[in-house]
């Protein structure tokens, strides 16, 4: 184990002692002259600000993930290993990633450009899908050169092989984060027990996982806490375990690893995941984060809430499990006591369950809802309405179930009738406030819309 702190880019050891871990890596990257990661929004929205960064699961498959550098402190990368756009090119001769954005003509003003390269480049070496499809580069946006010559660059990658290549074999090599101190402040457990002994040490220090969140606030310098206890290395909270009866996700586990490990399982996850944020912040964000925050507009806790999931916490005092329709108590305040650990959520797997989420947002893949809903129904051997869930998120201080409008429901068939009177209540059902991103009047709106289009592909 290094005694000092250490970051190594492109290849280069860099030290970071003396280094303010509260600092974001796109700032810190300026000071060491890499002036090619660009600062667009420093809020994770732009993508110009995209770096690559070397990530092994827990199966021990190494990955580039492309990733927001304006929202990583840089407390949290000692001992990590990242690329940025300067380390692409070997002298004269381009990566295929850049080559494809020169032979598409798709860079004018050029300030995009270096963050739609970085996430060619990760999706270059990805086995997904849709690695190299349009939902690579949804959190890169460009002002100047439109899209339609970055969609070609993204289509010759797609005809291209990096099989073999120099980054292709540094990947067949990587073996995880290097060992060295922590900087002043970020602590790195790697354990619960260890995590927890650390709270109890500095009860004012403050958890953080992926930091699409917290970073938001320390990009901006504003100061959360007087510490932080990083997650991220924590090997039980990166367990994912799929069960005949039951799923268990650890609080770590990426948003990207449950759309890619748990696709199919439940429709309604698989539905709100894509349009959750972009692919840098879905690398990076945990489901343990979403529930730590408790924001009313945190687009998984709808789901959760339909899909009856149970929170797992541990605490000084031992663990328990608490349920999602107890867990939420009032604007980002939770049953989760301050020295607790959210360790994981388990989802029950019900036999015949309908189940499906919308969203509605401005900037449909990567913007905060203005309402987003989650169903959950199961039908009886006649046909009548057994079981059902309608949770919402951005139509009160906490995400919420329409209670009331789901015993309405109980019992009866999934008609025309019985969907209008449950629209019905629905518009009333929760009390909305007026903002910047709709009026309240919208919102109990499509409260009883989104509804509507549940229920119609239900029962056409």
């Amino acid at each position: 184990m290094s005694d000092a702190p250490f970051l190594t880019i492109n290849g280069r050891r860099f030290d970071l002692t003396g280094v303010d871990p509260q600092l974001s890596l796109l700032r810190w990257l300026k000071t060491q002259r890499l002036h090619g990661t660009k600062e667009g929004c420093a809020d994770g929205d732009c993508g110009a600000c995209t770096v690559a960064l070397l990530h092994r699961d827990q199966d021990g498959t190494s990955s580039y993930q492309a990733v927001n550098s304006c929202l990583l402190p840089m407390g949290m990368l000692a001992g990590r290993s990242l690329l940025t756009v300067e380390g692409l090119a070997k002298g004269d001769q381009l990566h295929p990633a850049q080559q494809a954005m020169v032979d598409c003509a798709g860079s004018q003003c050029g300030y995009c450009t270096p963050g739609f390269v970085m996430s060619l480049f990760a999706g270059c070496y990805s086995d997904a899908a849709d690695a190299l499809a349009d939902s690579a580069i949804a959190g890169n946006l460009c002002r100047c050169t439109g899209y339609a010559p970055i969609r070609r660059a993204a289509q010759q990658l797609r005809r291209q092989s990096c099989a073999g290549d120099a980054f292709a074999q540094r990947l067949a090599v990587y073996s995880g984060d290097g060992e060295c101190a922590d900087l002043p402040g970020f602590h790195r457990p790697r354990s619960v027990d260890e995590a927890l002994a650390r709270k109890q040490a500095e009860p004012e220090a403050c958890w953080i996982a992926g930091a699409t969140d917290l970073g938001v606030d320390l990009s901006h310098g504003r100061k959360r806490a007087g510490g932080y206890i990083c997650l991220d290395r924590i090997a039980k909270l990166q367990q994912l375990s799929i069960e005949p009866q039951r799923v268990l996700i650890g609080a770590g586990v990426s948003l990207s690893r449950l759309e890619r490990e748990l696709a199919g399982v439940f429709p309604a996850l698989d539905q709100m995941l894509p349009w959750f944020a972009a692919r840098q912040v879905r690398n990076q964000a945990t489901l343990g984060g979403n529930l730590g925050s408790a924001s009313p507009i945190g687009d998984l806790l709808p789901v959760l809430l339909a899909l009856d999931a149970s929170v797992h916490l541990r605490g000084p005092e031992g663990a328990r499990e608490v349920a999602i329709s107890r867990y939420f108590l009032d604007y980002r305040w939770t049953a989760r006591a301050a020295d607790e650990l959210i360790v994981a959520v388990e989802l029950p797997r019900r036999e015949g369950l309908i189940n499906a989420s919308l969203k509605v947002a401005k900037r449909q893949t990567d913007d905060i809802s203005i309402v987003a809903a989650a169903f959950a129904l199961a039908l009886a051997a006649d046909g009548s309405i057994a079981h059902v869930r309608l949770a919402y998120g951005g139509v009160a201080a906490t995400p919420q179930r329409a209670l009331a409008v789901e015993s309405l429901l109980i019992g009866r068939h999934l008609d025309i009738d019985s969907v209008e009177v449950a629209a019905a209540a629905l518009h009333s059902a929760f009390a909305p406030i007026d903002d910047h991103r709709a009026s309240a009047a919208y919102r109990s709106g499509l409260a009883a819309d989104l509804f509507r289009q549940f229920a119609a592909t239900v029962v056409p």
